[in-house]
């Protein structure tokens, strides 16, 4: 890879006449220079082009291609793991501005959406046809070309799968600015190899993307939530497979510590239902008509109770619901929110070694002397898990911190786990990915990117 152009006055004037009022390159607002994990450092971009298109894209594209200059795609900026920060330079390629919803088909259940499109939108979009879009990651905010570049998870991934599993086809633009569709309409394919699986979670590594059809799902009409308390966290990570093998086909199943619900009710000032057990699961059931659900609901209550659980709770209005999913949403912001810094662990272990893992973690709090929360998704073996500094010194907080999170990374890998559920790798965790996947895997994966991308303009410096 050669070294990357530096962006000139002649550059600037190029994209300026090429993105008239939508560059930004003498007085650049810093969020562009992180993402929400402001641990992992802040990269200021050389420009920001704030695309309305493809067309755009493909221009700015084949001009960056040619010049050698390192591009950045960007979206809301949400992500976890620097994915979105250009540690290069260069410019950003921002689709925050690319937000039409280019069509909404009810016959072939499928919604097609330009990348800047936020999550939170999408359901007054598909408002009065009966569908839904069932991927539910927890920060609304972000675009669904994130969700689709870092193949987003989130809460709904126990019963309906994660972002991968909805996406049916994409329009990218490649590095050279040629533009490609990939995938269809078509409920199924056999066509050769799945490029289209390929670019999902390639994290703007191969091409940008422009456009993306997701197949949505008849929406349910009735829901009810548990909330259970338990005294140990260990019996009540010990209990989620019954639940999942119980037929009672749970939507979500979360599990968290009292620590971090206490940090949720300060941070909303608002109380939650209890918060007097150690540890908590946290069910949801969905479903076309409130007798069945009560049935299954009455059939997890009895498994719960007879597995150790202290009560469940019944959320069954929508002020009990919103209290208990509303903190639950706000997990991270209320971590956040109580320290100056933190690292967070986003592995993904096979269910029944979560309890395993996080006791790894407490062991490591208590080890080192320092702070740890966590919470996850119980169903699916995604955990969070947040390393805070609070008051340690800086070289104190480096030192502990890389101890702590190497000793996390190795604990899951002896668990037949990965380095990442459902945020990605960005530029912090490529030498976990290293030590996860091993040099064979990432030569593969860098021989991929070199097709794509020989160049390497696109995204420098993450995953591989």
């Amino acid at each position: 890879m050669l070294p990357f152009k530096p962006v000139d006055e002649s550059d600037l004037a190029f994209f300026e006449a090429l993105l008239p009022g939508r560059v930004m390159a003498k007085s650049i607002p810093t969020d562009y220079d992180h993402d929400e994990m402001t641990e992992y450092g802040h990269f200021a971009p050389e420009a920001v082009l704030q695309c309305l298109s493809d067309q755009d894209v493909q221009n700015v594209l084949r001009y960056c291609n040619e010049k050698n200059i390192a591009v950045t795609p960007r979206g809301a900026g949400t992500g976890l793991c620097g994915g979105c920060v250009p540690i290069h330079g260069g410019v950003i390629l921002s689709t925050e501005k690319m937000k039409r919803v280019l069509e909404v088909d009810t016959k072939n259940m499928t919604a097609t959406f330009e990348p800047g499109v936020l999550l939170m939108e999408i359901p007054k979009h598909l408002e009065g046809t009966g569908l839904f879009y069932p991927p539910d990651p927890g920060e609304k905010t972000a675009t669904i070309g994130g969700n689709a570049m870092t193949n987003a998870g989130g809460m709904r991934a126990v019963r309906y799968g994660v972002t991968r599993d909805y996406i049916l086809s994409m329009d990218v633009v490649l590095p050279d600015g040629e533009k490609v569709t990939l995938g269809g309409k078509n409920v199924k394919c056999s066509s050769g190899y799945s490029l289209l699986d390929l670019m999902i979670g390639s994290e703007g590594t191969l091409a940008v993307l422009t456009s993306v059809t997701v197949k949505l799902v008849p929406l349910p009409q009735e829901n009810l939530s548990l909330l259970v308390p338990f005294d140990s966290l260990d019996d009540c990570i010990e209990a989620v497979p019954q639940v999942l093998a119980s037929g009672a086909d749970p939507t979500a199943v979360e599990f968290m510590e009292r620590e971090v619900i206490a940090a949720a009710e300060e941070y909303l000032g608002k109380q939650f239902p209890d918060s007097s057990a150690n540890a908590y699961m946290l069910v949801r059931l969905d479903g076309d008509d409130l007798p069945s659900l009560e049935a299954r609901a009455d059939r997890v209550t009895d498994l719960l109770l007879s597995l150790g659980a202290r009560d469940v709770l019944l959320a069954d209005t929508d002020e009990r619901k919103d209290a208990i999913w509303n903190a639950r949403g706000a997990f991270l912001e209320a971590i956040k929110n109580g320290t100056p810094s933190m690292d967070e662990c986003d592995v993904v272990v096979p269910r029944d070694r979560i309890a395993v893992f996080v006791q790894k973690s407490i062991a490591l709090s208590r080890e080192e002397g320092i702070r740890i929360r966590s919470f996850g998704h119980a169903g699916d073996g995604n955990m969070h898990i947040y390393v805070c500094r609070d008051q340690l010194a800086e070289d104190v907080w480096k030192e502990k911190v890389k101890r702590v999170m190497d000793a996390l990374y190795q604990e899951a890998a002896a668990l037949s786990g990965q380095v990442s559920g459902e945020h990605g790798i960005g530029h912090a965790k490529k030498e976990y990915l290293l030590q996860s996947l091993g040099e064979k895997q990432l030569s593969l994966m860098r021989g991929i990117k070199a097709v794509f991308d020989p160049r390497g303009i696109l995204n420098p410096g993450k995953v591989v």
